[in-house]
This record gives structure tokens, sequence and C-alpha cells, in this order.
């Protein structure tokens, strides 16, 4: 009952991650309905229910646009968990300011990269300038699209790749 299950507006836009029993739940509640079955059903002594991997909501929600929320996991997600100083990926990273917060320097996507112990210790409390490093490309807020925000999920289930690509 702990597996994922996409959520599609009305209108099949990605909207939501939800687990087994909530997207049961909702089913049974004919607030939602079924639009991928691939995981056989949930039987009971009198019946037989789908285990969905896909549901779609009965009425639209309006909702503001996605953004990607700026926190450690999105900043090594982005950088692929490689540092952007020397390049070097595996073992233990950490995250760097390009501008350190000493100097004023803020928490924002363009501010912040992944780098490895022996980089950031080098680059210290310094500018890029003043450590004399550069970085192999430079940071950028990651995309707020339907397949960035749940294509983590999609090694395990790919049967979502449709819905999610054409969002």
């Amino acid at each position: 009952m702990d597996e994922a299950v996409l959520v599609l507006n009305a209108n099949y836009e990605p909207i939501n991650v939800c687990d087994m029993r909530r997207a049961v739940g909702l089913l049974l509640a004919e607030k939602a309905s079924l639009v991928v079955n691939g995981r056989g059903s949930i039987k009971t002594a009198r019946n037989a229910f789908p285990r969905p991997s896909i549901i779609r909501l009965d009425k639209m929600i309006h909702r503001p646009r996605p953004t990607v929320k700026l926190t450690r996991r999105e900043v090594f997600r982005r950088d692929a968990h490689t540092c952007q100083y020397c390049g070097r990926t595996g073992g233990e990273m950490t995250i760097d300011h390009i501008f350190p917060r000493r100097l004023g320097g803020r928490q924002t996507w363009t501010n912040v990269v992944t780098a490895c112990a022996a980089c950031n210790h080098r680059k210290g409390g310094r500018t890029l300038e003043e450590s004399g490093m550069t970085l192999l490309r430079p940071p950028k807020e990651p995309p707020a699209s339907a397949l960035y925000i749940f294509g983590r999920h999609l090694k395990e289930y790919f049967e979502w790749e449709p819905y999610l690509n054409g969002w």
C-alpha cells in the first residue's frame, strides 16, 4: 500500500504523487477514475479492487504553477551529484555558495552548487576570483516541468512517462 500513484488533473496534467491507500480511497469515493492499472488487484473477502498506477481526478483542481524548492537534495540532483569545480562524482558532497554568505551571498539557485569536500575546503569563504577557481557550468534554476518534478519515479514506474512528457 506504500507504492506511488501518479495523480492527474481532469485535463490529464500531472499534479501530485500519492500512496496507494489515498488513491484507492479517491477511487472508492468516486472523486477519481482509474487511468492505468498495471499492478493487478487488491482482493478482499467480497471484492477485488484495482491497484492503480495512474488516476485522474474527476473535477479540475486549479493550482499555482509548481516550482522546485531549493533544498540540499535538489541541488545535488540538479548537478547530478558532481562537483562543479573538479568534476568528481561520488564520495562526500557538500553545498558551496559561489558568492560567500559572509560577504552577503544569498541562498538562491544561481549562488549554490555541489562541491566535493576538498574543493569546498580549498575555496573556503572566498569568491571565485579570489580563489582562482572556475565552475564547470553556471548554475541555474531547474525547470519546473512535470518530467523534472516527478521524473525521479520513472525508474520504478515506467508507465508514467507518456503522461509526464506532455507537460
